[in-house]
């Protein structure tokens, strides 16, 4: 196989092309030369592994960072509202009626639901809609008083969440069913 290598070698060089005892001195440098080369390709191949190995744990600590940096940025949305319930909290309840108390806790509500639409979460209740098997998830039926209302959503009784298009958890519902009757 080398001899052929050589052949073809000495075919594309006409340097090479050397008769006899000439030729065996090209044939040991071109296999220095040919060893040479292999070394190099292998140390090229252990850096790129190498290299491709630091570029995977850089984006795997890079994926961390960046889930982290959205963590912090969900909570740093929700901390006025944490304070607001941490107030309520040492409220002496002797000095506050329930009404003040009922308003305060719509507030934070209003508060914790607007912080987090800010990130994409979206309350799902669906009463009166068409039912979607997506988004909802059917616990009972209830008789449909006409056609059109076959499929549609009766009651609520749990809202569901949706975050960027994620389904956190499907609104549970009753769902109106047309029997023909």
């Amino acid at each position: 196989m080398t001899d052929d290598i050589s052949n073809a070698d000495a075919a594309l060089d006409p340097a090479l092309e050397v008769e006899g005892a000439d030729q065996a001195p090209a044939t040991e440098g071109s296999a220095d030369d040919r060893q040479r080369e292999i070394d190099d390709l292998k140390d090229k191949h252990l850096r790129l592994a190498a290299e491709y190995d630091n570029f995977r744990r850089r984006a795997v600590k890079e994926r961390q960072e960046a889930g982290w940096r959205a963590q912090g940025e969900l909570v740093r949305g929700l901390i006025d509202a944490i304070d607001d319930i941490t107030r309520f909290a040492h409220v002496d309840p002797t000095t506050v009626d329930s009404k003040t108390v009922v308003d305060g806790v719509l507030l934070v509500e209003k508060k914790l639901f607007k912080s987090l639409a800010g990130h994409g979460f979206e309350v799902v209740d669906p009463t009166g809609h068409a039912f979607d098997p997506n988004l909802h998830e059917a616990v009972s039926t209830a008789p449909a008083s006409a056609p059109e209302e076959d499929g549609t959503v009766a009651v609520c009784f749990q809202a569901g969440y949706v975050i960027n298009g994620l389904v956190l958890r499907p609104a549970r519902v009753i769902v109106k069913q047309w029997t023909g009757a």
